[in-house]
């Protein structure tokens, strides 16, 4: 289906790809990891044709259709609906044809084509595709350029999926979901019939996914055959072997010098200690292919204050007199985890800026204690940092009478030394943009971290690091995320925005994800039944 052999690929000076080896046979799922650059999404642009190779070779088998998610958003007066559709180029040109043609042959010709390719079902899977990715019926039909970028990025998605070509491949396709469509999301690839290759840090996607991992490191693409849990389990044995076997050749090689430098200088073991040098030439230890140093983010600890950090009762919110969420009761305490769930658009970003103190209350009753301070990191903040500034001026602006070494051991608790906090903004990388932002949230010491899909842009071993960071933090966190990995391993309660309020939800991350997929509840008493019958 695909392979890749002995593939080298360099840009700028610097090598992306070096006799690299990649074989995914016709129907499998894969997955492909790596740190951020490595040259992940230049091997996707291989395979699409818009790089070449400078050595090897790269072959698809077959008239292969190949898809992915359009670079640039969709735009104009076209709905969703009508988008996705047309994407199937092959259907919209015989349906188009369809319509002028009057050669009775040809017509015959196009109807059999179109009854093939399943044509007189389209609209029904393309909506349902839609549907899945969180668009309901009235924004469908609703034009593309009356919705942000993010959901236009939705309808790319959508249109790709809908296409089922023979090799699809998604990159970082969860970015712009929330929970709920991520989890449908993963529902549909799953049974996704054809080849799919994925770039992605969602490791809940990858292992309910992917029955293959490549990881791309130096230039090299290892497979291991697995999901992504397999796969770090089985690296992490292969490093500890390969560590072990260098302890033994350094140990060899240190007791064969010994002999060396005692005997290369009398004539009798002249020859000898020659061929010993030639034997410690020969004994080359095993590459660990060590990832790069992880950086570990790490969160100030706060003031203690007495709880509760922040009361409501009977509160209503929105905009512009326009009352998005109302009758909200609750309070945030110190030791509160809460994970905020619902679909884009019932009012979870709304109630963060609640609870962040950038939006004020219509009416009830909203306390917040004098002395709490919130840390808030929200999807779209990335945007507002000034691409000309280094992350020293945003510290120092964020906290001018600081002295500048407090200043750059609070950069450093993110991983900017200081040369990398005298880079401009604009030439970070989307990972880095991210540390910078939670260096600025953090740096007055917040009682209260409030996060907004915080992982967009940050690798698997960085998410690994802010979820360390955010159990080891002896504040409140508000999380709203589509990173199932990173829902399950910190939070201890569930708030549901769903209806115009927010109310506690009564059950597991477990049995939330039934219901978007519209399961019974895994205590449901038909399964109570069943239990029972099979005892």
């Amino acid at each position: 289906m695909l392979k890749l052999k002995q593939v080298t690929y360099r840009i700028g000076g610097r090598t992306l790809l070096e006799a690299a080896d990649l074989h995914l046979p016709k129907g499998h799922h894969a997955g492909l990891v790596g740190r951020n650059g490595c040259g992940k999404s230049t091997l996707f642009k291989m395979i699409l044709g818009s790089v070449h190779t400078d050595a090897g070779d790269l072959t698809l088998t077959g008239q292969m259709k190949v898809a992915t998610v359009a670079q640039e958003t969709p735009g104009g007066e076209r709905t969703p609906l009508e988008f996705v559709l047309s994407s199937h180029q092959e259907m919209d040109a015989l349906l188009k044809e369809a319509e002028t043609c009057e050669d009775p042959d040809r017509i015959g010709e196009i109807y059999a084509r179109l009854t093939e390719i399943d044509a007189y079902t389209a609209e029904a899977r393309a909506a349902q595709i839609l549907v899945g990715l969180g668009f309901n019926d009235e924004q469908q039909s609703q034009p593309l350029s009356s919705f942000s970028g993010g959901w236009r990025m939705r309808v790319a998605l959508a249109a790709a999926l809908f296409q089922e070509p023979d090799l699809l491949l998604l990159d970082e396709p969860t970015n712009h979901l929330d929970l709920e469509a991520s989890v449908w999301l993963e529902s549909f690839l799953k049974s996704y019939p054809h080849t799919l290759l994925i770039i992605s840090h969602d490791r809940q996607l990858l292992n309910a996914v992917a029955t293959r991992i490549y990881h791309l490191h130096q230039g090299k693409i290892i497979q291991y055959n697995g999901n992504y849990d397999f796969y770090e389990v089985t690296r992490k044995q292969q490093m500890m072997h390969a560590t072990a076997y260098n302890e033994k050749i350094e140990a060899q090689r240190q007791h064969m010098m010994k002999f060396v430098e005692r005997f290369r200088s009398k004539a009798s073991k002249a020859r000898q200690a020659q061929s010993r040098l030639k034997a410690i030439e020969k004994l080359e230890p095993i590459s660990l292919m060590l990832n790069d140093p992880t950086l570990t983010i790490d969160f100030p600890e706060p003031e203690k204050l007495a709880p509760p950090l922040i009361s409501f009762e009977k509160v209503s919110t929105g905009y512009e007199g326009n009352i998005i969420l109302r009758g909200l009761n609750g309070s945030i305490t110190p030791e509160d985890r809460i994970a905020l769930l619902g679909k884009n658009g019932n009012g979870k970003s709304t109630f963060a800026k609640l609870l962040a103190g950038r939006l004020e209350p219509m009416d009830g009753y909203f306390h917040s204690s004098p002395k709490v301070r919130v840390g808030y990191f929200h999807q779209h903040q990335m945007e507002d940092l000034n691409a000309g500034w280094t992350g020293f001026d945003h510290l120092s602006d964020r906290m001018p009478k600081t002295p500048e070494l407090q200043l750059r051991s609070h950069l450093g608790r993110f991983g900017f030394n200081k040369e990398k906090s005298e880079i401009a903004v604009e030439k970070l990388s989307g990972g880095e943009k991210a540390r910078l932002v939670l260096c600025l949230i953090t740096s007055q010491k917040p009682n209260i971290l409030i996060f907004d899909e915080p992982t967009n842009h940050l690798d698997v071993e960085m998410r690994e690091s802010l979820m360390m960071a955010i159990n080891e933090f002896k504040g409140a966190v508000i999380l709203i995320t589509h990173d199932w990995h990173l829902l399950r391993h910190t939070v201890d309660r569930l708030w549901l925005v769903a209806n115009h309020t927010v109310k506690p939800y009564d059950g597991d991350l477990e049995d939330y994800r039934r219901e978007i997929l519209g399961l019974t509840p895994k205590n449901s008493s038909k399964e109570l039944k069943n239990s029972k019958k099979k005892k």
